[in-house]
């Protein structure tokens, strides 16, 4: 089963209930149509052709006035089920979509824009109310009262029932050639209203970066082409609904045309069918013919949101899940809570066909080591911390933790043990304290965020401030210096004591007394941890245990800091434009 249906039909399944109640009312409701249209005949009939006096038929008026009473009711009744049926399906759709992106593993989670997600959580999610709350209602109605309308219809007049019976194949295959084309059509739309979301919430986040580089008018201008797609998509979706319309105008009221002449042929001509039974057969008709109708837009409606339910699905497909742990490694995870070992066995990375590729290994970090990872700009460091962290994995190769392929451990458990700092740490909008506790990953008090501060160098700054540890700390991090950030990151990661350490030249940038202050807090975190840094500061690289020397892509050596200096020329190098002041 592929997974539109499958999460169609997840939904569905748990509206079994609603589905039963949509067929018992669209049953009534077919029975309440039939039954006001004979009544209206009859009335017709008796007041117009019998020339019955009113208060004759007042009790037939009467009960007409309430099966027409009854048909409203039921019309709304099956519109209530329907919004329900949606409101059920789209919470339930909305909590699969941020329960996947809340446990997604760290690659998958990493990947396309973020306001692309959002759009989907949102937009697609919301788009789907009509496949519920409209085209399943009109399909219940489709399934049941054109059916009873035909035999009834049979019943009064074969001839009617037989232009019925040709006619009406028209409309649905009609739906169902018009539905394709909305379906791709709906799966463009919402392609481009993700790229629209995505570029516009990346010009948001950036706009002072493109107000300092001049770039907003061109950013605007990216907006502006972005928007104009999803316009031309959605137009794209308006001239089928359109199209689809007048198609179906034009059929029905062909139909009932032809309806019509054969009746009045009947009736005037041949003089072969009473008057009752010609004007009952004429308010069926259109009956018939308006539910068919109501149905081909409801189709394209549920076409609409199918395509949008498709985006939903393609996104969660997308993102995928954590890793689950096989039988047995529970207590392997476990184990990570003393410092790891590390290897890397001939890893081979690169993010697309025929762009930066990465070759590494073999490679053996102890437990306890503190390792350096060095090279010029843009020779791969990063991107080997990394696949270090499992932020990426490896297209070929393997790295081993503790003896074991990262990729078999259980990501929860693999994270709960790892701090990684970056030199730009995201600072959510809340307190210190919210922002320090987001580093345990359970439930702390108020003393444990305390010496965590304390540990990374925070307590004058926090003494400093008129709320402490409440003071409120702006969206990434405003009102904070670089340094400050890099702290309150260092906190997190002493109220976590993680087994492994990652980090991504984090004193790049600082003053020497913040850079001294720093190194001191890490090297007081790292004393039971292995420890992995991208380094850029020769005295980060001198007090390491190992260093990886990155050239273009390839780990080109590793060792001490002195044996790369007597043994690797491009190492050494480096090292000397350290000293002399420059940049490595």
């Amino acid at each position: 089963m592929d997974n539109k249906k499958s999460l169609i039909a997840e939904q569905m399944s748990g509206q079994r209930k609603r589905l039963v109640l949509l067929t018992l009312l669209s049953l009534m409701l077919g029975i309440a149509i039939v039954s006001q249209a004979g009544l209206l005949a009859e009335a017709v009939q008796r007041v117009f052709v019998e020339k019955a006096s009113l208060s004759s038929v007042a009790l037939l008026l009467a009960l007409l006035l309430s099966v027409m009473a009854i048909r409203t009711l039921l019309l709304y009744a099956n519109g209530r089920v329907g919004l329900s049926m949606a409101a059920e399906a789209k919470a339930n759709m909305r909590s699969a979509v941020l329960q996947k992106l809340t446990h997604a593993s760290m690659p998958s989670t990493l990947r396309g824009q973020t306001g692309g997600k959002v759009s989907v959580a949102l937009d697609a999610v919301d788009e789907a109310d009509s496949y519920f709350s409209h085209y399943m209602p009109r399909m219940a109605e489709a399934a049941i009262i054109p059916v009873l309308i035909l035999v009834f219809t049979f019943i009064l007049h074969a001839n009617t029932g037989f232009i019925l019976l040709f006619t009406a194949p028209f409309i649905p295959l009609f739906m169902i050639l018009v539905g394709l084309q909305t379906k791709n059509k709906s799966e463009e739309k919402y392609a481009q209203l993700a790229e629209f979301s995505g570029t516009f919430l990346d010009s948001l986040q950036g706009l002072v970066t493109l107000k300092i580089f001049g770039q907003s008018r061109r950013q605007q201008q990216q907006i502006e082409r972005s928007s104009l797609g999803y316009r031309d998509a959605t137009m794209d979706i308006l001239k089928v609904a359109f199209t689809n319309t007048f198609m179906l105008e034009s059929i029905v009221m062909l139909s009932i045309g032809i309806v019509a002449l054969e009746l009045a042929i009947q009736l005037l001509v041949f003089k072969s069918m009473p008057f009752h039974t010609a004007f009952l057969v004429l308010l069926l008709v259109p009956e018939f013919f308006n539910l068919l109708k109501n149905t081909g837009t409801a189709f394209h409606s549920g076409r609409t949101s199918m395509g949008a339910v498709r985006k939903v699905e393609q996104m969660l497909a997308e993102i995928g899940g954590g890793t689950q742990p096989e039988e047995g490694q529970q207590s392997s995870a476990k184990l990570l809570r003393m410092p790891p070992s590390i290897a890397l066995d001939d890893v081979h990375f690169h993010y697309a066909p025929d762009s930066f590729e990465l070759k590494a290994g073999p490679v053996s970090i102890g437990p306890g080591e503190h390792i350096a990872i060095v090279g010029k700009s843009g020779s791969g460091k990063t991107t080997l911390l990394h696949l270090f962290a499992g932020l990426l994995k490896p297209v070929s190769g393997t790295v081993m933790v503790n003896g074991s392929p990262l990729t078999e451990w259980e990501e929860d458990s693999w994270f709960e043990q790892v701090s990684y700092i970056t030199q730009h740490p995201y600072i959510f909008a809340g307190t210190f304290a919210d922002n320090i506790a987001i580093g345990a990953g359970r439930t702390v008090s108020r003393d444990e965020i305390k010496q965590a501060a304390e540990e990374a160098g925070l307590s004058t700054l926090v003494a400093g401030l008129e709320q402490g540890l409440d003071t409120y700390v702006g969206e990434g991090g405003r009102g904070l210096s670089g340094g400050e950030k890099q702290r309150l990151a260092l906190a997190r990661a002493f109220l976590k004591r993680p087994a492994l350490i990652l980090f991504d030249e984090p004193t790049v940038g600082l003053d020497l007394q913040t850079e001294q202050i720093l190194q001191s807090s890490i090297t007081a975190l790292a004393r039971n941890a292995t420890m992995i840094t991208v380094a850029h500061r020769l005295y980060t690289i001198r007090q390491a245990d190992h260093i990886l020397f990155m050239d273009h892509g390839v780990l080109a050596a590793a060792g001490p800091h002195e044996e790369l200096l007597e043994h690797v020329s491009q190492y050494a190098e480096m090292v000397d434009i350290q000293r002399k002041g420059g940049s490595a």
